[in-house]
């Protein structure tokens, strides 16, 4: 899994393409994403209680890691991510300017 939470990326396909946000939760197995903000639907609520009202919240979707691409820290570009293994660490590196994210 190349993203992380926490991680800021840029929305590249569908409906919120150009949009940012910051990566709330990963799903590995099934790669999607949580992104703050993007991918709202709405849901309609049914009144639980006796004389409670019905609503409609927005509810955030998982987005697939294929329309999602990772924003550099340093130069701030959408980038690919590359690796780097120093001894028993491994870090994730930009592609564009070669900085550590």
């Amino acid at each position: 899994m190349k993203l992380k939470k926490g991680d800021t990326v840029a929305i590249i396909k569908g409906k919120d393409k150009g949009k940012t946000g910051n990566v709330l939760r990963v799903f590995g197995k099934e790669n999607r994403v949580f992104v703050e903000g993007v991918n709202l639907k709405k849901r309609h609520r049914r009144p639980r209680k006796a004389g409670q009202k019905g609503e409609i919240i927005t509810i955030p979707h998982p987005l697939h890691l294929a329309n999602v691409m990772l924003i550099c820290k340093h130069c701030g570009k959408k980038t690919r991510v590359g690796y780097r293994v120093s001894g028993a660490q491994k870090f994730r590196l930009c592609k564009k300017c070669g900085g550590d994210l």
